[in-house]
C-alpha cells in the first residue's frame, strides 16, 4: 500500500518537474502553443496507476441520473464514501426524507470499461452520518457501506487504514484519486489522481463564507489547485485524500472529498476530516445500537464495584 501511494507521489512530483521545464521555454513558445500546453494541464489530473483502495461507487452512467463516484475501502467490509454519492438528485433539497439509493460498488478497477460483474461486490446496507446535510449541502457528507461478504485482500484490493489516535494534526500535501469530469464536461472512464496541497484554514473559510455555500468548521479542511490549476471536480467527491506520514511512513485517509465543484471556477475543495469523525466510524463498524454505549458503562460500574 505505501509502495502504492508512494508511486502516486513520485508520478505527481513528475508532473510538477516537467511544468517547470516547461516554463523555462515559455518566451520561445507562441502564445498558442502555450495556451494549448497549459489547457491541457487544466484537464486536471495525471492516470493513476492501480490504486488498491479505490471504490466505485455507481448509480449510472449519466450524471443527470445519479452518474459514479469514488469511495475508500477502509476494511474487508466497509467502504468510507460521501454522502452525496448515494443519491441522484444531491441537494440537501431533494434528500430530505429520502432513502439513499443502494450502488453498485466495483473493487480492483481502473476505470469504467473493467466495471463487470466480476469486480463488483454486493452491497448489504448503508449507513448516512446522522447529521447528513443538517443544515447545508455539505455538512456531515459521510456514509459507510457494508458488503455483503469481505473482500478478499490482495495486492489489487487493499484498504487505506484510518488515521491513528496521534495523527489528527493536518499534514499535506495528499494525493487524490478519481473518475472526475474533465474540461468536456464528461466523466473520465480512467482514473486519475493528482498532489494537492493544503489550503490555509482562513482563507478557505473566507471564500465560503462568503459564497454562503458550506461551513468550514474543525469537521472539514480544504486543499488548493495544483500547478496550471488543476483540481477536483464533479465526479471525484467520495475519494480518499491519501497521505504519508513522514515521522512513520504510515500511509492513512486523511480527507474524504465532499465539495467536488472547484474544477476551473473555484480554488479550493472540501474534505470531511476523517479523524474528526472516528467515534461514528468505529461505533458503526462495531455495530453499536442505541442502548450500546449505556450498557457497556453499566457493565464496567458493576465490575469496578466487585
Amino acid at each position: 500500500m505505501w509502495f502504492s501511494l508512494a508511486v502516486l507521489l513520485l508520478a505527481s512530483c513528475c508532473l510538477v518537474d516537467v511544468t517547470h521545464a516547461e516554463e523555462t521555454k515559455e518566451n520561445t513558445m507562441s502564445a498558442s502553443r502555450l495556451a494549448s500546453v497549459r489547457s491541457r494541464r487544466m484537464v486536471g489530473g495525471m492516470l493513476a496507476p492501480h490504486v488498491p483502495w479505490q471504490a466505485m461507487i455507481y448509480l449510472s452512467d449519466n450524471v443527470v441520473t445519479g452518474g459514479y463516484a469514488g469511495g475508500a475501502l477502509i476494511s474487508d467490509r466497509w467502504i468510507l464514501t460521501a454522502g452525496r454519492n448515494l443519491f441522484v438528485r444531491k441537494t440537501r433539497q431533494d434528500t430530505q426524507g429520502q432513502n439513499p439509493v443502494i450502488p453498485k460498488v466495483y473493487l480492483g478497477i481502473r476505470g469504467l470499461p473493467e466495471a463487470t460483474e466480476a469486480k463488483q461486490v454486493a452491497v448489504e446496507k448503508i449507513v448516512l452520518h446522522p447529521g447528513f446535510q443538517n443544515h447545508t449541502d455539505w455538512d456531515n457528507d459521510l456514509a459507510l457501506i457494508k458488503l455483503k461478504e469481505p473482500v478478499v485482500i490482495n495486492d489489487k484490493v487493499t484498504p487505506i487504514p484510518l488515521p491513528e489516535a496521534n495523527q489528527h494534526t493536518l499534514i499535506g500535501p495528499g494525493v487524490i484519486t478519481g473518475w472526475g469530469w474533465g474540461h468536456l464536461l464528461t466523466a473520465s472512464e480512467s482514473l486519475k489522481h493528482m498532489t494537492l496541497p493544503l489550503a490555509p484554514v482562513s482563507s478557505c473559510r473566507y471564500e465560503f463564507t462568503e459564497s454562503n455555500t458550506t461551513v468550514v468548521d474543525g469537521n472539514v479542511f480544504c486543499t488548493r489547485p495544483a500547478p496550471f490549476d488543476q483540481n477536483v471536480c464533479f465526479g471525484d467527491a467520495g475519494g480518499a485524500l491519501a497521505v504519508i506520514d513522514d515521522n512513520t511512513g504510515d500511509v492513512y485517509a486523511q480527507g474524504i472529498l465532499s465539495y467536488d465543484k472547484p474544477c476551473r471556477r473555484q480554488r479550493y475543495a472540501v474534505y470531511m476530516k476523517v479523524s474528526a469523525y472516528l467515534p461514528w466510524i468505529h461505533s458503526v463498524i462495531r455495530g453499536d445500537t442505541e442502548g450500546s454505549a449505556a450498557l457497556r458503562v453499566s457493565v464496567m460500574k458493576r465490575m469496578y464495584s466487585l
